[in-house]
């Protein structure tokens, strides 16, 4: 079972490159992020011509989850239960792969970094904050399912000085602030583990990089797109890896997917 997550920091602006790449790598489930679309703009015919269901938490011009599943989608929450948000940031579901139940969730964390014409503006990190203790006030209750959790999206928290290109450039930004990190680091300590680190220890694994300058030649990227799993995925954990391919189409996101294997 191959699962991949992938914001796509516009799906309308990126549906031909989207399509082209679902028809090429075929996974079964797709995590979207940033899909910038409300429900009566998102291209469901376009994602349906392409074998995939599509379920969406949308809003428009900015934000927004999605998944996309060749099996049936049963969604179980929109957002945070107990957190109120205007913005769409989470979408969780129920999906049956070959007769195993996974429960499967999209994540799209606050970016935090105040605006650039206010940068005394604290109020974007404070709401990061508060969703970040929501998320894992929810994570607690989803480390006592007994099936599979898979939890993917583009959390906007670089873990490590591996994780990014130049790491005291960024001491001090909401994506490396020791502030999130600690609160990321609190997934491990619920029984969620990194899929990419468990199987790549060392490797860079940079999943992002910014459209400004040469930072995809020059390879001045992060990781801020993970993969979560429960103790019972990880035990069916075969392979996770970058597709880096998707970067260098026309047009592309500044991202590009993060996909993981299971072996049922």
């Amino acid at each position: 079972m191959k699962i991949a997550t992938y914001n796509v920091n516009s799906i309308n602006a990126r549906i031909e490159n989207l399509c082209t790449w679902l028809k090429a790598e075929s996974p079964d489930i797709v995590l979207l992020q940033e899909i910038k679309s409300d429900f009566n703009s998102f291209p469901f015919f376009e994602i349906q011509s392409c074998g995939y269901n599509a379920s969406i938490l949308g809003q428009k011009s900015y934000n927004g989850v999605a998944i996309l599943s060749r099996e049936k989608i049963k969604i179980i929450c929109e957002n945070l239960p107990s957190f109120a948000d205007k913005q769409a940031r989470y979408l969780e579901a129920d999906i049956v792969i070959k007769n195993t139940p996974f429960r499967i969730a999209s994540v799209y964390l606050p970016n935090g970094n105040p605006p650039y014409n206010n940068t005394s503006d604290h109020s974007k990190f404070e709401y990061k904050l508060q969703w970040m203790d929501a998320f894992i006030s929810h994570l607690k209750e989803l480390s006592s399912l007994p099936q599979p959790v898979i939890i993917g999206g583009d959390f906007n928290v670089i873990m490590t000085d591996k994780d990014v290109y130049d790491p005291k450039d960024y001491a001090n930004n909401a994506l490396f602030r020791i502030e999130v990190r600690q609160r990321l680091n609190q997934m491990s300590f619920l029984g969620f583990y990194d899929a990419f680190r468990i199987m790549h220890p060392d490797d860079i694994g940079y999943t992002f990089w910014d459209y400004a300058g040469k930072s995809l030649n020059a390879d001045h990227g992060m990781r801020i797109d993970y993969f979560f799993t429960s103790a019972p995925a990880v035990d069916k954990l075969a392979k996770c890896y970058v597709d880096k391919a998707p970067r260098y189409t026309d047009k592309p996101s500044d991202h590009t997917p993060l996909i993981v294997e299971f072996s049922l």
